[in-house]
């Protein structure tokens, strides 16, 4: 492609509840985003390049920065892709792969569009994908943080009942219930000039959780989709976005001609207002996003008309 870009729109988000301090590397990601364009002219790789750039930096729950499991030692990560040009793929519960958004985009080339678990971590290793990284200070830093506020009077989700946990907990070690949480998604959405739309997600998953939890992120629908109108990443709580398979319910507003600034605030406002929850979309016109709480963004729009 040429060195300008005359219709093309991302946007970023590093997660619902995330400082805005943080907004400099969602910016660094749709600049990223936009630079894969002008190279591959391919809306879903804009995507994920971006995507990975939100990765890349421990700042974010979703890929070297993925949080700990409440054991200290485990780690699962969630991703996905999706756009109009038929490519679909997630992965779950993957826990050796630097770049699981990049896992998730292979899987879009195998005659599957999700895996999970040993089998995706076997996948990544058979294509020669790069190991996760050690893990670091800042995770394990973020791990004692939660342990220190242990508080069994607090819920740990919200919604959803402390005793579930105790009740169904799977780990080996004994319940500890924190009395906060991490629940962040890193997530991009895309048009490219040729007029197709792609979203790419990826997370570290929610601490606290049981073993094996898989969130919206992994879920077409809820926590991300795509149609010829355009592209929707979901950011929060995996179990309340989950449960209004909020992408394509959003999605669907915009189908019937809502405006996408009125649609997302209508995505928002089916969840409890205390329950952190933000969206990011484009549309053939528009890019915007809408959280009931504070969410780094970044966002790059170039139309036809400006």
């Amino acid at each position: 492609m040429t060195g300008e870009l005359d219709d093309f729109a991302i946007v970023t988000h590093g997660g619902a509840g995330e400082p805005l301090e943080f907004t400099d590397g969602c910016e660094a990601a749709a600049r990223r985003g936009r630079e894969c364009m002008l190279e591959t002219g391919d809306a879903l790789e804009a995507a994920i390049a971006a995507v990975v750039v939100l990765e890349e930096d421990e700042r974010f729950n979703a890929g070297t920065g993925a949080v700990l499991c409440l054991d200290g030692i485990t780690i699962e990560m969630d991703a996905s892709v999706m756009d109009t040009r038929g490519r679909l793929a997630a992965i779950a519960g993957v826990r050796d792969v630097r770049n699981p958004v990049l896992l998730a985009r292979a899987v879009a080339d195998t005659p599957h569009v999700f895996l999970i678990g040993a089998g995706a971590d076997r996948l990544a290793r058979a294509l020669g994908h790069e190991r996760a990284q050690p893990i670091r200070s800042s995770q394990h830093e973020k791990h004692a943080r939660l342990l220190s506020e242990l508080a069994g009077s607090a819920p740990v989700m919200p919604g959803i009942e402390n005793r579930l946990f105790e009740q169904f907990w799977n780990y080996k070690m004994p319940l500890a219930l924190p009395s906060s949480q991490s629940h962040d998604t890193v997530g991009a959405v895309v048009r490219g000039p040729d007029g197709h739309f792609a979203v790419a997600g990826s997370t570290g998953g929610s601490a606290p959780s049981l073993l094996g939890r898989v969130g919206d992120t992994a879920l077409v629908g809820s926590g991300f989709y795509a149609g010829p109108l355009g592209a929707i990443a979901a950011t929060g709580v995996g179990e309340h976005i989950i449960r209004h398979m909020l992408a394509r319910t959003v999605y669907g507003w915009i189908e019937q001609g809502m405006p996408l600034q009125e649609a997302l605030q209508r995505g928002i406002d089916l969840i409890d207002n205390d329950v952190d929850t933000g969206l990011i979309a484009v549309t053939k016109t528009e890019a915007a996003s809408c959280s009931n709480t504070h969410m780094p963004v970044g966002k790059i729009c170039i139309t036809k008309a400006s």
